[in-house]
């Protein structure tokens, strides 16, 4: 068991004001400042901000509301958004959604201005296949749940930024073989927290592979399904999402210097 967690923390309710429990919100990502928090909502992403100390009641962002989005991720430095969605494709009809539901980004223009989305191409989207819970670390490098290729169940997928596009995506086995959820990266690429078999799990990278992933403690998983993990930008802080919880939860997390 991975001991980044103490066994007697308590998680607590991410809140933010005007918003009652529970709720659906889902996937927080903060921008670097951590006065911005963008998150899922019905399948809606929105905006949040710190004033005076509260979280604002979320509001939908200009690029989402009209088809199903969810699952939001910031880069590191707060400059791209990737999500996913079930909008259509350019070329497509532009009245019902897709089949699957893919990655999509924006990028970061000014203030709480984006620019319009647009679809990751291949070979991180590809057709007949649904991709799920984008994270990227400092380097582009983008983590994502998928079913595809004919691989069993759904794996984690790892894939490199090479300057103007990503390489080929690459399984990810974690966990032997079973189903792996909601692969977060950490910035720096030292670990991934996932989901498998309603815990979460923490692998760290060695060399040019990853550990076999570690159970947190049981203040995480506690018998309930675990998923959505996501590590605040100052690595201290653990937010997921859990069966039957009110809301987000948050718990914080202790990952020593040095132990990837």
């Amino acid at each position: 068991m991975a001991s980044i967690v103490d066994n007697n923390a308590i998680p607590k309710v991410f809140t933010q004001k005007g918003v009652t429990l529970p709720n659906d919100e889902s996937s927080p990502a903060f921008m670097p400042d951590v006065r911005t928090v963008y998150l899922a909502d019905s399948n809606r992403i929105c905006v949040s901000k710190k004033v005076n100390g509260k979280w604002t009641k979320p509001q939908v962002v200009s690029f989402s509301g009209q088809w199903k989005d969810w699952d939001p991720t910031l880069s590191p430095d707060g400059k791209r958004l990737i999500f996913v969605s079930n909008r259509p494709l350019d070329g497509m009809p532009q009245d019902k959604p897709q089949k699957n539901n893919q990655l999509w980004y924006v990028e970061h223009l000014s203030g709480d201005n984006w620019s319009n989305p647009k679809h990751l191409d291949a070979p991180v989207n590809i057709d007949g296949a649904n991709d799920y819970a984008p994270s990227i670390s400092m380097l582009g490098t983008l983590c994502f749940c998928s079913r595809r290729n004919g691989n069993k169940g759904m794996g984690a997928y790892y894939t490199k930024w090479l300057g103007d596009h990503y390489d080929t995506p690459k399984q990810l086995l974690l966990n032997g073989d079973n189903d792996i959820f909601d692969p977060f990266i950490s910035p720096d690429e030292g670990y991934i927290i996932f989901a498998s078999n309603k815990n979460l799990y923490i692998s760290f990278h060695h060399g040019n592979d990853w550990s076999a992933g570690q159970k947190l403690s049981p203040a995480v998983n506690n018998g309930n399904w675990n998923g959505g993990p996501y590590v605040s930008p100052d690595g201290k802080m653990l937010y997921y999402s859990q069966a039957h919880a009110p809301g987000i939860l948050m718990v914080p997390i202790h990952i020593p210097n040095g132990i990837h």
